[in-house]
């Protein structure tokens, strides 16, 4: 049956028509609420009919070689003016950012430590495992080491671990201090001291107002294994990392660790703090040096001015053994940087070779420009309250008057009313760098007064946060592995003359 036309008057007509330019807009606006298989399906259609309508394409044409690197759109300036505003990945200045501070370990290894993450309820936005329990300091277990001390670890761990068993360092890096010791309390109120008893308010003004802006809680046990955890504020991290304001997490990232969960933000400062401690290094080392020497004074600048060094609680061959055991991993941290920076380079036949940097064997050697101008240059992008200490330090040795030091230092501010400056180096800075008899002594000096109080005031707290006893056996155990630095060096030193006898007996034979 033919449905009968209904007669419209003119009114009616112009408001149908404004109905339905409404609704087309509407929908319009709203048209990426589409749930997302629906697009896929409209997108998967019109591909369909899209390659219908078109030839076939030359696959082979469109091959990597071909397609513009990534790279190449990176801001020139991006750490004159880091944004440390950004909330993603994508926001850094280009795709493989930061890379080189993941290192490769045991597949099986990585996911036992990701799974001691997941015990933890409270929010961790930013996570690494460090220290001998990850990344073996000797050759072989030491004696205080040979029988396993965790509970009942995963086999990876134990297989990592060569059979042995040393405590696994973490650090935790937490939006919300008191949110996150409030909920983990809740949860784990066993990996807390007395203090713990007072609250998450008192436990985290503890942690931000004294030592470093860390919380450590040393042995305990988590999916059978056991650790030492500090906690820390994503800001006190991000601020440590990029000015050097204690140098106490930034030192522990200037060397190899495994970073299980990361940060976009943090990526970026962490990428600062590693160049700048390669800056460091340069304007403490000659004008040419080896990669272990680049790579044991990059180490050392954590330990410079630090309590447990200049205590016998602290083996003294640490960061030699730290470089010997890890020096693959420190290639991969600071090769790409070397590459990098315009007044530094590898000197060594040996990396011509394209896989010179997987050779254990291989010490590289390398030259630097001694031109004051480019090593002023180096001053100045130093972190900001390490360079103030820096030149605090001329100041007395220059002997300026403070009003023109107080100048001085307003022209070297890095920002004003203008924006981020351009970091280059003055002639304050040249006259720095051109300091061929003070300059070590003096950058040392900076690096005693950044690291001094702060690694001490943290050391101790750690008698109120751990607890006497857990201190106690902190205590214990880094002077049992003291001795066997010292024993092993003895043993070292009595062979060295049977060597030299034995070359002079094949000599003369």
């Amino acid at each position: 049956m033919a449905l009968r036309q209904i007669p419209l008057s003119r009114a009616s007509r112009k408001a149908i028509k404004t109905q339905s330019l409404l609704i087309v807009r509407v929908g319009w606006q709203y048209r990426w609420r589409i749930p997302l298989p629906v697009q896929r399906s409209f997108a998967s259609q019109a591909s369909q009919r899209s390659q219908q309508s078109k030839p076939p394409t030359n696959t082979s044409l469109l091959t990597s070689s071909s397609l513009p690197p990534k790279a190449s759109s990176t801001p020139r300036n991006w750490e004159d003016n880091p944004n440390f505003n950004i909330s993603t990945f994508s926001e850094l200045p280009h795709s493989n950012f930061g890379v080189n501070q993941h290192m490769i370990i045991n597949d099986e290894f990585k996911e036992a430590l990701r799974q001691i993450l997941w015990q933890f309820r409270a929010p961790i936005r930013y996570a690494f495992a460090y220290g001998s329990g990850v990344f073996p300091q000797s050759s072989g277990p030491s004696s205080s080491s040979k029988s396993s001390i965790h509970p009942s670890p995963s086999p990876a761990i134990t297989k990592a671990q060569a059979g042995g068993g040393k405590m696994i360092d973490f650090i935790f890096g937490v939006s919300y201090t008191q949110h996150w010791h409030s909920l983990n309390l809740h949860q784990h109120r066993s990996h807390y001291s007395l203090l713990g008893s007072l609250g998450s308010a008192v436990v985290s003004r503890v942690q931000d107002r004294y030592g470093a802006g860390v919380y450590f809680n040393p042995y305990v046990t988590v999916n059978g294994t056991l650790i030492k955890y500090g906690v820390v504020n994503l800001d006190t991290l991000c601020n440590d990392l990029s000015t050097w304001s204690t140098l106490y997490i930034a030192g522990r990232l200037q060397k190899p660790v495994k970073i299980l969960r990361d940060d976009p933000r943090v990526r970026l400062a962490n990428q600062i703090n590693l160049i700048s401690a390669l800056r460091t290094a340069l304007l403490l080392l000659p004008p040419s040096f080896t990669e272990r020497e680049l790579y044991g004074t990059i180490a050392g600048i954590s330990y410079m001015g630090d309590l447990r060094m200049s205590l016998p609680t602290e083996n003294p061959h640490k960061v030699a053994n730290i470089v010997s055991q890890q020096l693959s991993n420190f290639r991969k941290l600071y090769a790409p940087l070397v590459e990098n920076l315009p007044n530094v380079s590898f000197k060594d036949p040996r990396c011509n070779n394209p896989d010179w940097h997987q050779d254990p064997d291989t010490n590289a050697t390398l030259a630097q420009d001694m031109d004051p101008v480019k090593r002023g240059n180096m001053v100045r992008r130093l972190p900001k309250a390490f360079r103030e200490k820096l030149y605090f330090l001329y100041q007395e040795k220059f002997q300026i008057p403070q009003l023109e030091f107080n100048k001085m230092m307003e022209a070297s501010k890095d920002e004003d009313e203008q924006g981020i400056k351009r970091q280059q180096g003055g002639e304050f800075e040249q006259r720095i760098a051109g300091d061929k008899d003070g300059l070590s002594n003096s950058v040392q000096g900076a690096i005693k007064k950044t690291i001094g109080w702060p690694s001490t005031a943290q050391s101790l707290k750690s008698v109120i946060t751990a607890g006497f006893g857990r201190t106690w056996r902190y205590i214990r155990e880094k002077n049992q592995r003291a001795k066997e630095g010292r024993s092993a060096e003895a043993m070292e030193e009595k062979e060295k003359p049977n060597l030299k006898k034995e070359g002079n007996t094949e000599a003369k034979s």
